[in-house]
Order: structure tokens, then sequence, then C-alpha cells
């Protein structure tokens, strides 16, 4: 993919809950130890978003209001806002539309975008698009989601991988001819993985009754172990091609920023495309997995260490299956927005 203008990240912002579900509170709730957590996903602790009537949206019309104000960008030039999510406040309107709204967006058109932990890759590329064509000149991007509405409490193999978060980019045109930018893009999905990874009740197929509730098909059910295996070598993959096709060395690269679903599926890809780990920036320590939320909360963390010029490959999995990378060049030193 070769853009005629390339966008560019100009700003990152983040917001996640103050309340703190840690491993030793989770030992309370169900049959399972902080070492055992730690040691099978490198997760400490989660954030969890309470209160009544609280939902997604909340979260990131946090972390979009502070892009907003960090970057001294008018809601009025905005022109498009696209919310990566699979927990949306509710089916219609979109969460975007929400977001939009509350920020003051007035002039944006706006819409959600689904595909699970993957959704931000997808949305800042679809955003990329707008910018290459010329259709919009500012665009913002959000990665939200509330795990903790769908995630059964009483399930030691779920409930300790997941918290809630939001993070947010301001995507604008590069500079001409300055080189920085989205360079390319790799998406895929295989549909055949959708039996793995899903959350069964609550569309039109499976639609909300008693018995999907006493069922508990409306939290997020997995296959861990087919999961696990999926994801290393997707997130592989695509990482290899993506360095192969423009002559990367894991020398060049600054920062690998993978979505953080385990840190032992974080440790393998590393391995396997020879990226020390002191490159691969971590934080699901303490945040869990946030889903559409992870990358741009990656990126709101280590803001300050980038430099322009770093050579950043980002790498996604996430549930249908759908997974993919993209590789850009940071447009400006990190220290100088904090």
């Amino acid at each position: 993919m070769k853009l005629i203008k390339r966008a560019s990240i100009a700003g990152v912002a983040g917001y996640v809950p103050d309340n703190v579900l840690t491993n030793d509170a989770l030992e309370q709730m169900v049959a399972t130890n902080d070492q055992w957590i730690t040691t099978r996903t490198g997760i400490q602790e989660r954030r969890i978003l309470k209160g009544a009537g609280l939902g997604t949206s909340v979260m990131a019309i946090r972390a979009v209001k502070d892009l907003l104000q960090k970057t001294a960008t008018d809601p009025a030039t905005i022109d498009l806002l696209i919310c990566a999510t699979i927990t949306p406040d509710q089916i219609t309107p979109a969460t975007a539309n929400i977001i939009a709204h509350a920020v003051g967006a007035t002039r944006a058109f706006s819409y959600d975008l689904q595909a699970a932990c993957s959704g931000f890759l997808y949305a800042l590329d679809t955003a990329a698009q707008f910018i290459a064509s010329g259709r919009a000149k500012k665009v913002i991007v959000v990665g939200a989601d509330k795990m903790s509405a769908i995630t059964d409490y009483t399930d030691r193999a779920t409930c300790i991988l997941f918290g809630d978060g939001a993070g947010a980019v301001l995507v604008t045109e590069a500079e001409a001819d300055s080189g920085y930018g989205i360079v390319d893009t790799i998406c895929k999905s295989d549909g055949g993985g959708q039996h793995l990874l899903y959350q069964k009740a609550g569309g039109s197929r499976w639609p909300a009754s008693h018995a999907t509730v006493e069922a508990k098909a409306h939290y997020i059910h997995q296959d861990g172990q087919n999961v696990f295996k999926a994801a290393v070598t997707a997130m592989s993959e695509v990482v290899v091609e993506m360095m192969a096709g423009h002559q990367l060395t894991p020398a060049d690269i600054a920062y690998l920023v993978p979505h953080q679903a385990n840190r032992r599926i974080l440790q393998l890809v590393a391995d396997r495309v020879a990226i020390p780990m002191e490159k691969v920036m971590l934080n699901i320590h303490k945040y869990g997995n946030t889903t559409a939320a992870t990358l741009p909360l990656c990126l709101w963390d280590y803001e300050s260490k980038l430099k322009k010029g770093d050579k950043l490959i980002l790498a996604v999995f996430g549930g249908g299956f759908t997974w993919g990378a993209m590789y850009m060049i940071w447009g400006y030193d990190g220290c100088k927005m904090m």
C-alpha cells in the first residue's frame, strides 16, 4: 500500500479508570493466585470502570478531551472520528457519535469499527486512507473497551486477562517530503477462528433472552491454548513480512508495539522476529488486555521516550480472527508534547 499523502500521528492521549483490580483481589473471587496469573500472563493488575450507567464512551471522552487539549486542537476542525470497540455503549447510536458530540466535534462524521483486538490498527489504517485521499485533514482514532462489562468473574481463565481503558490519537497529513508517518499496513482476517474467541449472545443470531443470560452467553469466551498459538504465529509472520518488504532489520526498529494479550505471547513473537524485549512496548502488567485500547495506551505510556524519526512496527491479533501490522516513522519528539 502506497499512500498519495502520508498520514502521521500528531498526538496521543489515554485514560484508565482509577479503580485497580489486583491479582490479590482476584484471589478472593476465583480459584487463582498472584503467582499463577503473573507467570502465565505477566499481568499484575488491571483497571476497572465502576459506576452505574458508565460505558465505554466515558473513558473515550476523557482520552479525546485530553488529546485535543495537549495538541491545542479546536474540536470543530476534526473531520472524522473513528472509535474501535467491541463494547459499545449500546447498539445504536454508535459510541463514536456519543464521543464526537461530547467533545464538541460538531463538523466530524463518526462511526464505530469492530475488529476486536485489531480494531485500533484497522481504524488507524482507515484514517490514513481518508488523509491520503484528501477527504479529511484531521482524524481522531479512539481505541476503547470496557471489557469488565463482558467478563465473567467466576471464570478464572478469562477474568484474569481483561481490563478497561481508552486511548486516542490525532492523525494529520505528514510534513511534505519529511518521510514521517504511516508507511505501510497489512491487515488480515480469517473467519475460521470465530469459534475460538467470541461472545456468543447479544447480536441478531442469539438476541438477549432469559436463556442466554442464564447460560452466561453474553460473556467473552476463548479457547486459550489455540488462541495463544494462533496469535504467536500470525503476529510473528506479519511482522516478518513487513520488515522484509521494507528491508528493515531488528536494529532499525526503535520499538515493536504489540497488542497486549499475554506477556508470553509477546516474548515468543519478539524471539521469532529477533527484536529484543527492551525494544518491545509493554504495559500489560498494569492494565491487562484492554482489547482495542492496548496499542494507543502503549503509545501514550511511551510517548515521552519517542523521538522524531523512530521506526515503529505495530502488531495486533484479535477475535475473528483478525490480525495485522503497521510500519510508521514517528513524526515528533515525544518529550515536547508532555
